[in-house]
């Protein structure tokens, strides 16, 4: 009777593991292919950054030529 009570314990433990199992191995197509979309496009936020990144990048080396030329200008 116990041996009974303990296969049917274990049964409905590990019916909850394989139903995860399955749901879990049925998603992984989306979510692979939602990961695939996610890293071949870019979001607007990723956009305005790297935007912002490039304006940065082009204002600094325009600050080091003008302190390039002063300087020149200063030497002759």
């Amino acid at each position: 009777m116990k041996f009974g009570f303990l296969i049917l314990g274990m049964a409905l433990l590990t019916g909850g593991c394989a139903a995860k199992a399955v749901v879990d191995l049925a998603t992984t197509p989306v979510r692979v292919a939602g990961k695939a979309v996610d890293l071949a496009t870019t979001s607007q936020a990723e956009a305005d950054r790297n935007r912002g990144r490039k304006m940065r990048k082009e204002e600094e080396k325009a600050r080091k030529e003008a302190r390039k030329r002063r300087k020149e200008a200063e030497d002759d």
